[in-house]
C-alpha cells in the first residue's frame, strides 16, 4: 500500500528545495528517489502538485505519497556471479568488464540486475521506486570490480547514507596515458554534463557537483602510469573525467581518451579494487579487495616489456 506523509515546514527549513526538504525528513529514501516520486505528482500543497525545485515556505503543509514499488520488467537470468561476500542484508559482487549494471535502452538482458534477480529471488531492495533492483551505486559497463548490492530497503538506506556523507571507502586502480611526474595528487574539480555533448561528462562550473579524486602512482612505464585512485565523491565517470582533465586519460577509454583507442583493452583500463563500509545493520566495518583481472595484468605485462599496444 502507498504511504502518505504530512510535513509542516519549519522556519529554519524555509527556502530549501522541495526534494532536499523531503529527503531530510525521510532518511530511508534517497534524494534521487524522492525526485522521481515528486515528478510523479506525489508531493502536494493544498491539493496541487509541486515541482521538485519548489522553494518551501514556513508553514507549508506538504502531503507526500510514496507509491508502491513497480515490478521490474526484466527477466531473471542464470548468469554466474563472482560473489565476494553475502549475508541476509547485502552482497558484494566482483563485476566483470563488459557487463552492464542496470537494464536500459539496448541492454535488457545479460545485465547484473538480470543475474541478481535469479540469484536473490525476492531479496533485493525496492527503495528507488522499482521493485527489487538492489543497486546502491554503479560502475561503468567497461569498468571491472567490486559493487555492493542491498537486499532490503533498510540496508539500502544505510549504505546510501554512507555514500552521501563520504564515509563509504572506494579505491580503484587504473593505467593512464603519460608519465605522471608527481607521486601523488588530488583533483578537486566539479563535474557535470558537457555543454558540447550531453552524453559526456566534463569539468564544468555551472550545473555541476563537487568532485574529489585522490591518486597515487604505483609504477611508471614510460608512456603509461599505473595508479591507485581513492574517491571522496562518486560522480558519473569521475576518475575518467578527472584524469583526462589533467592530461592523463585512462588507457583504452574511447570517450575521454585520444582518438586512437587501444582496442585490445575493450574499454578503459579501470578496476574497482577495494570497497569499505560499515554494515548498515550490524555497524561492523567491512572491507574487501579483489585481484586485478586478466585484461589489466596482461596490459601491464605488455607495457612493462615494451611491446606495442
Amino acid at each position: 500500500m502507498p504511504e502518505t506523509y504530512s510535513f509542516k515546514v519549519k522556519t529554519e527549513n524555509a527556502g530549501e528545495r522541495l526534494d532536499k526538504f523531503i529527503s531530510e525528513q525521510l532518511s530511508d529514501i534517497t534524494r534521487s528517489a524522492v525526485q522521481k516520486i515528486i515528478d510523479g505528482e506525489n508531493a502536494l500543497l493544498g491539493g496541487k502538485p509541486l515541482d521538485k525545485k519548489y522553494k518551501v515556505k514556513a508553514g507549508d503543509i506538504i502531503e507526500f505519497t510514496v507509491p508502491d514499488a513497480k515490478p521490474l520488467d526484466v527477466e531473471a537470468e542464470n548468469i554466474p556471479l563472482d560473489i565476494v561476500y553475502e549475508d541476509k542484508d547485502l552482497l558484494v559482487v566482483n563485476k566483470p568488464k563488459g557487463m552492464v549494471v542496470h537494464p536500459a535502452n539496448g541492454n535488457y538482458s545479460g545485465t547484473l540486475v538480470n543475474a541478481l534477480l535469479y540469484h536473490c529471488k525476492d531479496s533485493l531492495s525496492g527503495i528507488n521506486g522499482v521493485l527489487r533492483p538492489g543497486i546502491v551505486h554503479r560502475i561503468d559497463k567497461n569498468t571491472s570490480g567490486l559493487l555492493i548490492v542491498a537486499k532490503n530497503d533498510l540496508a539500502h538506506a544505510g549504505l546510501a547514507s554512507q555514500i552521501k556523507d563520504h564515509s563509504f571507502e572506494r579505491a580503484y586502480e587504473a593505467v593512464v596515458y603519460g608519465n605522471i611526474k608527481e607521486d601523488s595528487g588530488t583533483i578537486s574539480q566539479p563535474i557535470g554534463r558537457s555543454p558540447k555533448d550531453r552524453k559526456k561528462m566534463a569539468v564544468v562550473f555551472k550545473n555541476s557537483k563537487e568532485a574529489t579524486t585522490h591518486f597515487e602512482v604505483i609504477k611508471r612505464y614510460g608512456d603509461f602510469t599505473h595508479i591507485r585512485c581513492r574517491l571522496e565523491t562518486g560522480r558519473t565517470h569521475q576518475i575518467r573525467v578527472h584524469m583526462a582533465y589533467i592530461g592523463h586519460p585512462v588507457a583504452g577509454d574511447d570517450v575521454y581518451g585520444p582518438k586512437k583507442v587501444i582496442r585490445a583493452l575493450g574499454g578503459q583500463c579501470l578496476h574497482a579494487k577495494m570497497i569499505g563500509f560499515n554494515h548498515p545493520i550490524t555497524g561492523e566495518y567491512l572491507e574487501f579487495e579483489s585481484e586485478l583481472p586478466e585484461y589489466f595484468t596482461d596490459f601491464i605485462r605488455r607495457i612493462s616489456n615494451g611491446k606495442d599496444v
